[in-house]
């Protein structure tokens, strides 16, 4: 299938308002003496007894999320946003990852700026300033689906991104999640991925009575072959599902109706089945998916698509129209 009939089919275009990967802008023009957003730093929290139930990130340190509680008629409003930051989709990438801030706590930063749609500057966050508003940090490099270890003797990866969300998720319900009224859970990127994936399972731990709404940012990542026509991307997906042990985190109706339930982990065959109320931002012409799905490094072994990458206005008539989805 075509990228355009795709993105058509799929894509919510947001014409009021820009949010990309947390930052929210109006596009209303704005007074010379505009204000300055202000500078929201939050502590990092760690999940107590999360190693006791092995919700750990790859390297095997307890996982962590900020937290800024709301106010005033937000106080019973809860905002969740998954932190995103790429995949790790075989042994070798998901070692290196572990010794850095995306596989564990250890080498993040204690304290994050919550901006954008984490913000309290109601100038800048209108609807969500006093929001308890959530930072879930980022360090199973699955989109929080995992459930599976590795070892060679010397070295132990664990694989736990779905015990993560679970134990960040019971922690917060003893903090206030419980009674919430509205939750809105979010993402960028590979947490926008992660979006998709959850936006149910809340309902699962939640009353009846909550409204659960989801939506993912720059998240939907296409199961699409490359201009080689091969499927390099979904591979990659493929080797992560299988690797991750992700099977059980993927919707179960997406599971049943496919002859191929590693699909389930792309958007494009999860959304028919999610129920909770899903806003999806996208760009038409998404930067990641143009170099690394459409156009990755292995399909263009001459380099000839290179300038088109770095500057569209590099791109020759024929890219163009190849982008367009006017060319198969």
């Amino acid at each position: 299938m075509r990228i355009s009939t795709l993105l058509g089919k799929w894509m919510v275009m947001m014409m009021g308002f820009g949010l990309v990967c947390g930052y929210v802008e109006s596009l209303e023009p704005r007074p010379e003496s505009k204000k300055t957003e202000r500078r929201l730093l939050v502590n990092m929290t760690l999940v107590p007894r999360a190693s006791s139930i092995g919700a750990v990130c790859l390297d095997g340190s307890p996982p962590a999320y900020h937290i800024d509680r709301g106010f005033g008629t937000g106080i019973d409003n809860w905002l969740l946003q998954f932190e995103g930051g790429g995949w790790c989709t075989d042994l070798s990438s998901c070692l290196e990852r572990s010794r850095t801030q995306r596989g564990s706590t250890l080498h993040m930063k204690k304290i994050e700026v919550f901006s954008g749609i984490l913000s309290d500057d109601p100038n800048m966050n209108p609807d969500f300033f006093n929001w308890n508003r959530v930072k879930i940090r980022y360090c199973d490099g699955a989109s929080f689906t995992g459930d599976s270890e590795y070892s060679n003797g010397k070295e132990v990866i664990y694989f736990r991104g779905k015990r993560i969300w679970e134990a960040i998720i019971d922690d917060l319900l003893s903090k206030g999640l419980m009674q919430a009224q509205m939750v809105l859970l979010s993402g960028c990127s590979a947490g926008g991925l992660a979006a998709f994936l959850h936006c149910d399972a809340l309902s699962q731990v939640l009353p009846e009575s909550v409204i659960i709404k989801c939506m993912s940012d720059a998240g939907f990542f296409l199961d699409v072959r490359d201009i080689s026509g091969n499927d390099t991307f979904s591979n990659s997906f493929y080797d992560l599902v299988v690797l991750q042990g992700v099977q059980s985190s993927l919707n179960k109706a997406c599971v049943a109706s496919s002859s191929f339930p590693q699909q389930c982990f792309f958007p494009q065959y999860n959304l028919p089945f999610i129920r909770n109320p899903f806003f999806i931002l996208n760009s038409a012409y998404d930067v990641y998916q143009f170099r690394h799905i459409f156009v990755p490094p292995s399909a263009d072994p001459s380099g000839s698509w290179t300038p088109c990458k770095l500057d569209p206005k590099a791109c020759t008539p024929y890219q163009i129209s190849i982008l367009q989805g006017n060319s198969s």
